[in-house]
């Protein structure tokens, strides 16, 4: 008898930037103790149907955004390739486009816009073939702009459309094509990848050289130089919320998410040095910038120009990261081009 296995995880780092940029839904504030709940609740089947299908159920919920994810795979040769069927339902602040940057743009607040998404649809991974890997995915989509009560909303506060309709939503089939190349060797590890969708967007992403260096003395310890160049460009009709967004976390430190700017080119680098300075804590430097290479205009409605993002920025820092058997605990400190100083810190990796 196969019983299917529960899993509990909670992402601190990001639900703890989340409640501190963001504001939840007002009608999520009624008193309901659901409103107040964050964490992630993970169900997976391993053998649904006696035929090791593969059923995962996720549910991530902050103060102020929620996420379904349901994932059914069938087994299949491995030199065949892999199917997912997926099925998913959001809903979240979309602060990267309209958000208003505050505090010399080291956050970024509601601008009154959130987006309410489902999909449905399927990925296709061919088998991967020397250092090479693929996946394609097609997919319908429905998006559903709504205001901060809920309300489905056409346009942003300052009257401007926030749809490629001009209505309450948008409806489209999304092809997606995502071609990697990774390459390791004793001193160093190479990925790039390339990414297509819509015929209308091309992105070169994670274009990450990693170099290990030895320490001498009684312990061989590694340290880590990790760059990345990330960029991408857009042609063709689209809504603002497809644009591409700059600053934040996971983009460039010392900015709040999309504080940097918006738009339909953009190019963002990034140079993280760890250092070991025992077997459980690291220590780390870090160097990123971005630029939307003037393309913020382009967006429809500009939400850039007016919501007063530069277009470029630099962040500089330093942190630690401490590795536990529970997690992993990291903390970094980030000055931008304006002299602004954010501290980022959570707890991920959770067992």
């Amino acid at each position: 008898m196969v019983v299917a296995k529960i899993d509990f995880n909670v992402d601190f780092t990001h639900k703890l930037c989340a409640a501190l940029m963001f504001h939840p839904f007002r009608n999520a504030v009624g008193g309901s103790p659901l409103s107040l709940v964050i964490g992630s609740l993970c169900i997976k089947h391993p053998n649904l149907f006696g035929k090791s299908e593969k059923l995962d159920f996720l549910w991530d919920k902050g103060l102020c955004d929620s996420n379904i994810l349901v994932t059914y795979r069938k087994p299949r040769p491995e030199w065949l390739s892999q199917h997912a069927f997926i099925i998913q339902h959001s809903i979240s602040p979309e602060v990267g486009i309209h958000g208003l940057p505050v505090d010399n743009f080291s956050r970024s607040v509601s601008g009154g816009v959130n987006l309410c998404r489902f999909s449905a649809g399927i990925d296709l991974s061919e088998p991967a073939s020397s250092n090479w890997s693929s996946k394609t995915s097609v997919k319908f989509e429905h998006v559903r702009p709504v205001n901060d009560d809920g309300r489905s909303i056409s346009r942003d506060l300052h009257g401007f459309p926030v749809t490629c309709s001009g209505g309450c939503h948008d409806s489209m089939v999304v092809l997606k094509q995502e071609s990697r190349f990774a390459k390791a060797n004793d001193c160093s590890f190479t990925r790039s990848a390339n990414r297509t969708r819509n015929s209308y967007s091309f992105e070169v992403a994670d274009l990450q050289p990693v170099q290990i260096c030895s320490i001498k003395g009684n312990t061989t310890w590694a340290s880590i130089l990790l760059t990345s160049l990330t960029g991408g460009s857009i042609v063709g009709d689209i809504a603002p919320y497809q644009a591409f967004s700059i600053g934040g976390q996971g983009s460039v430190r010392g900015y709040g998410e999309g504080a940097v700017g918006s738009g339909r080119s953009c190019l963002v680098a990034n140079s993280e040095l760890t250092l070991p300075l025992n077997p459980v804590l690291e220590g780390a430097v870090f160097l990123d910038c971005g630029s939307d290479l003037g393309s913020g205009r382009h967006v429809p409605g500009n939400p850039a120009l007016r919501n007063g993002k530069p277009g470029t920025g630099l962040g500089l820092g330093y942190g630690l990261r401490f590795k536990s058997h529970l997690g992993h605990f990291q903390i970094d400190y980030a000055v931008n081009a304006v002299q602004q100083r954010t501290l980022y810190f959570g707890f991920s990796n959770l067992s």
